[in-house]
């Protein structure tokens, strides 16, 4: 057994004990979705959404072709958490709910909330398939074990520290993943670039465009990046949790911003590792690789501890991806939908099963899509989704013409668009209508004609769904 290998292992074991010493603070629903969170835990929950397995070995991969600029896609993930912190963070607080869609229903009904809660639900399980499929893979590529093996591992260890622990686990081992991410990046930064002769070393082997430019990876891309991060922050269930979980409006926008301050630089450090990589390795046919291969040329032990920083930024991601699958299927199906009349017992077990079941599902997808593209499409759907999703819900807050009946028919439609849009370009190559219209921009336009249209036709009815938007013109006169 390698060195690598037993110390990824032995930092997995760790992570293990960590959530299931969490169960002891883990005694009802309110606890286990969380409830009463300090900074500490908003900021370390909350850096779990946007520091996943794209921000180390995704961004070393642009890092590899594009050089510093694919930094953009942390630094958009930070952006999009400061515009959550100043604008949204303290309505969103206001209006007593621990998920999205429960937001969603106090603008737009309950109608509104269900097909939310459904299509929410789906983008948590796609992007927690990608992260397990991601330490999968490097469990082949790195470790030399099978990558069933691998997926199941990680399966059940994530799974049983969640489920024990809840939103107190995920914070307690976030804590840990955060430290292990930011020491490992750091660590392997100092190494490799010793190892190939510095930052001079990097620039006399490298064009400085792209590699030194800080749009070498192009205006498009980061754009969108940018557009989809600032959406996406608002309507992402394993971001926004611990914001609604604070134990008060201070603490959320406190925590928020910091969040956005902790992710934003780390992609420099990962892109400079995929730079080096391309010195070390210029041949490397798969860019996916970079970082990998690179960690697997280090000193034994420091590769195994950056190794075992990418399994953090993994299980940071993934453990509260399906514990906001699971809060969402308790809270806005199975309490508001089918049981109203649940106990906090009655609602602790169902939260339990319904996090374990998407955890579940995440692993036997991951199995079933191993060396497919399809994964990326999917993600690529989901992110989509939530992004439309957060252009209807600005429409309910800010017009008032909006329509419980045509909002529910713009979600449809535009997760209908959004479906084809990404199918069409994994068939033919690039997008429908322009090459550099992404699912991105086209997600945004249909939410916006869509919603418009089908709310002028559909009509609302006077008093209808008030709650939000008397919520919300409160709020803002608390501001004034």
């Amino acid at each position: 057994m390698s060195l690598q290998l037993l110390i990824i292992l032995a930092y997995f074991a760790l992570t293990i004990a960590i959530g299931l010493y969490a169960r002891k603070k883990t005694s009802s629903a309110r606890s286990f979705h969380g409830a009463g969170l300090g900074v500490l835990m908003v900021v370390v929950v909350g850096v779990g959404e946007w520091l996943g397995g794209t921000s180390t070995t995704g961004i070393s991969e642009y890092g590899f072709i594009a050089g510093l600029s694919g930094a953009w896609y942390t630094i958009a993930n930070g952006i999009g958490v400061i515009v959550l912190a100043l604008f949204f963070a303290k309505l969103y607080r206001s209006l007593d709910t621990v998920t999205i869609p429960g937001i969603v229903e106090k603008f737009l009904g309950v109608n509104a909330r269900v097909v939310t809660s459904v299509l929410l639900i789906f983008v948590m399980i796609a992007v927690g398939t990608a992260q397990v499929i991601a330490a999968g893979t490097m469990g082949v590529s790195v470790l030399g074990i099978s990558y069933e093996t691998a997926v199941v591992i990680l399966g059940i260890g994530f799974i049983a520290y969640t489920l024990a622990g809840g939103m107190t686990a995920i914070g307690y081992t976030n804590l840990v993943h955060l430290i292990a991410m930011y020491g490992g990046a750091v660590l392997a930064v100092i190494f490799v670039l010793a190892d190939i002769g510095g930052l001079a070393s990097l620039k006399s082997h490298l064009p400085a465009q792209p590699y030194f430019s800080w749009t070498g990876i192009g205006w498009s891309h980061i754009s969108s990046w940018i557009i989809a991060s600032v959406l996406g922050a608002c309507t992402a269930q394993a971001g926004i949790q611990p914001i609604l979980a604070a134990k008060d409006v201070r603490v959320a926008q406190k925590g928020a911003f910091i969040t956005a301050f902790v992710v934003a630089p780390f992609g420099i450090l990962t892109a400079l590792l995929g730079m080096a990589a391309k010195v070390r390795f210029p041949e490397l046919a798969n860019a996916k690789l970079a970082l990998p291969t690179l960690m697997m040329h280090l000193n034994p032990a420091v590769g195994g501890i950056v190794l075992a920083s990418i399994m953090a930024a993994i299980l940071s991601t993934v453990a509260p991806i399906i514990l906001a699958a699971g809060t969402m299927f308790a809270k806005d199906l199975y309490q508001r939908l089918w049981y109203p009349e649940a106990g906090e017992k009655q609602l602790l077990l169902v939260s339990r099963i319904s996090t374990g079941a998407a955890g579940i599902a995440c692993l036997l997808l991951a199995l079933l899509m191993y060396g497919s593209t399809r994964i990326l499409d999917m993600v690529y759907f989901a992110y989509t989704i939530r992004g439309s999703l957060f252009v209807i819900l600005l429409f309910a807050i800010y017009w008032r013409k909006t329509s419980p009946q045509g909002a529910v028919y713009a979600m449809i439609i535009t997760a209908m668009a959004g479906f084809f849009w990404v199918f069409y370009k994994a068939k033919y190559g690039h997008f429908p209508v322009h090459p550099a219209f992404t699912e991105t921009y086209a997600a945004v336009v249909i939410a916006v004609i869509s919603t418009v249209v089908l709310s002028l036709i559909t009509g609302k009815t006077a008093g209808q769904h008030n709650a939000g938007v008397a919520t919300f013109n409160t709020a803002s006169g608390e501001d004034r």
